[in-house]
């Protein structure tokens, strides 16, 4: 028999109709339910689930009988750490089909550790302003409802399977009145997509994504057919690499990700109007490649194997950087030399067992420590002057003391303490007396 609270780590004790707390920002309580638990799953079958955030929020924690008859909000595929994630545990159970909830047979959304409390504040404290941009999936034959008129000209527009040159013309069309909408070609399951030819139809696209098409994209030779002035592009990775020499017309690029490409990879220097670079599963001897980029503002370095850092205080004027599960890497010392950085997020990096002295870090508001089971000596951050939120997440290794630096530093105003317990956590928490962080941190103001 499930004790409650249970803060789980697997999805063992999972079942549906449970419910856990979302603590929120303003001290109030959300509330999630589990729809679905599918333990036969290759992937994530120990520590995923199908779960929903409801149209319920409370002074006191979720009780059977509070949340009776509460719609549902969200539905989406997590990993258990949803549940703990700022504090939740999960509280009890109520049957499903009590509140005439029935999960849906396929769930194709695919939710962050954070996303349950970022629902619930943006629901009941920011109110749920209209959304600034829309998801749809396509495919052939388009239907009036694929092509209805967009409200907010922003968002994805994907699809998964190739479409009809009648049904692509159509929508090349339709993209000439939304010049900030994306396109994204993905999946192929049905290896459909084998090359980029398409883009004929889309002469006015400026915004492209072609990812998760590993076993059938074989050219990029169809990006001919985008405008010079292209201005977002996502290449993710395939069996084969791919020769990236033809990305050089697109000179005005702002945005950029690539997976896995490294056939010409020194094209990206050549992109001076770079904002935004995301790197995944790529490995450089430096970063000397990236020197060039002096616009450049945000960085996300992933997976892959550059090891040396030390030309980043010279990459652009960084004010965001990432770096996650880069194998080998144990010096991340110039990090702390980046004058411009606002928010810096460091991920599975397990052989990092320092952190660097932020002194020179004037802007350095947020800091987001994930799975770095290396550390444990946090009395760097001390060093911050600006420091102003400090996130914690599956730092299971740490004890509530080792948060201790913290304490009475000026500026800090709230801290996520994720060390794996409830215990733990809330120890934490009384010793530095800070809420935990709420909503995503806005780097691009002062």
């Amino acid at each position: 028999m499930t004790s409650y609270p249970l803060t789980p780590k697997t999805n063992a004790h999972l079942r549906p109709g449970q419910f856990w707390s979302i603590p929120l920002a303003d001290g109030r309580f959300g509330c999630g339910r589990v729809l679905r638990v599918e333990h036969d799953k290759a992937v994530g079958g120990r520590t995923r689930f199908i779960g929903a955030i409801l149209d319920w929020v409370g002074e006191a924690p979720p009780s059977s009988e509070a949340i009776a008859g509460r719609d549902v909000l969200a539905v989406g595929n997590a990993h258990v750490r949803l549940i703990s994630f700022g504090g939740g545990a999960i509280l009890g159970e109520r049957p499903l089909d009590a509140d005439r909830i029935e999960p849906p047979e396929r769930v194709d959304t695919y939710w962050g550790d954070g996303y349950g409390v970022m629902r619930a504040e943006r629901r009941f404290i920011a109110g749920d302003p209209a959304p600034t941009s829309e998801f749809r999936q396509v495919s052939s034959p388009l239907s009036p409802e694929m092509l209805r008129p967009s409200f907010t000209g922003r968002g994805v527009v994907q699809f998964s399977k190739r479409l009809t040159d009648d049904d692509f013309r159509q929508l090349g069309e339709w993209f000439r009145a939304y010049p900030e909408m994306t396109l994204r070609a993905y999946g192929s399951y049905d290896h459909s997509i084998l090359d980029l030819e398409f883009l004929r139809f889309f002469p006015t696209l400026r915004r492209f994504a072609a990812d998760a098409l590993w076993d059938s994209l074989t050219s990029l030779d169809g990006l001919r057919h985008l405008p010079a002035d292209l201005q977002e592009l996502g290449i993710g990775a395939t069996r084969a690499k791919l020769d990236l020499a033809i990305l050089a017309r697109f000179r005005e690029l702002t945005w950029l990700f690539l997976e896995g490409q490294t056939k010409h990879l020194e094209v990206i220097a050549g992109f001076g109007a770079l904002d935004d670079l995301t790197l995944r599963s790529i490995t450089m001897p430096d970063l000397s490649l990236l020197l060039p980029l002096k616009r450049l503002r945000s960085l996300d370095l992933k997976l892959g194997g550059t090891r040396d850092l030390g030309l980043l205080p010279r990459v652009g004027e960084l004010r965001y950087l990432e770096l996650w599960m880069i194998r080998g890497l144990t010096d991340v010392a110039a990090v702390g030399q980046i004058s411009t950085l606002r928010s810096l997020f460091l991920q599975a990096l397990p052989q990092v067992d320092a952190l660097p002295n932020f002194r020179r870090a004037t802007e350095l508001r947020r800091i987001r420590l994930e799975g770095m089971k290396g550390l444990r000596d946090l009395s760097p951050l001390a060093t911050a002057p600006a420091l102003e939120g400090v996130e914690l997440i599956d730092m299971r290794h740490m004890k509530a003391e080792d948060l201790a630096p913290l304490v009475g530093l000026p500026q800090l105003k709230a801290v996520t303490p994720g060390l794996g317990s409830r215990r733990k956590n809330e120890a934490a928490a009384a010793m530095l007396g800070l809420p935990y962080v709420s909503g995503s941190f806005d780097w691009t103001t002062p």
